[in-house]
């Protein structure tokens, strides 16, 4: 089994479509027998998931996920636990062990806004990428 985590300096990352890094571990028997840090090569989103089929991550442990990315990882049968943060080693071993604490219903909090007339206005988007009209962060 192959768990994928964002990554960032051994901590979980907590944007998924913006993580730099994943750090993959390769689990047997229950145990992490072997663990590597992989580059994104600067996809993001929806794109991540292909990057963890690619490498054959069976799970995800991240910190915020947008909804879109979340259908990708679904259609890729890859298994997520979101919002979760601290030490990305320390995270697995909870999830081997059976007490990872983390959100079933994890979103980012900024593709929860709503578009058009809803309220929306520029600059309400942590990512730093919003383009207005464009929302080029989903």
């Amino acid at each position: 089994m192959k768990i994928a985590v964002t990554y960032e300096n051994g901590q979980i990352f907590q944007h998924f479509g913006h993580t730099a890094q994943f750090k993959l571990y390769e689990v047997e028997n229950g145990k992490i027998v072997s663990s590597e840090v992989i580059d994104t090569n600067g996809q993001g989103h929806g794109a991540l998931a292909g990057v963890l089929s690619t490498v054959r991550a069976d799970i995800l442990i991240c910190g915020g996920i947008g909804g879109g990315a979340q259908m990708a990882l679904a259609a890729a049968g890859i298994k997520l636990f979101g919002g979760v943060s601290g030490d990305c080693d320390a995270a697995v071993e909870a999830l081997l062990a059976g007490n990872l604490g983390y959100d079933p219903d994890v979103r980012c909090s900024h593709h929860d806004h709503e578009h058009g007339e809803g309220g929306h206005t520029c600059g309400d988007h942590a990512c730093g990428s919003h383009k207005c009209g464009g929302h080029s962060c989903h």
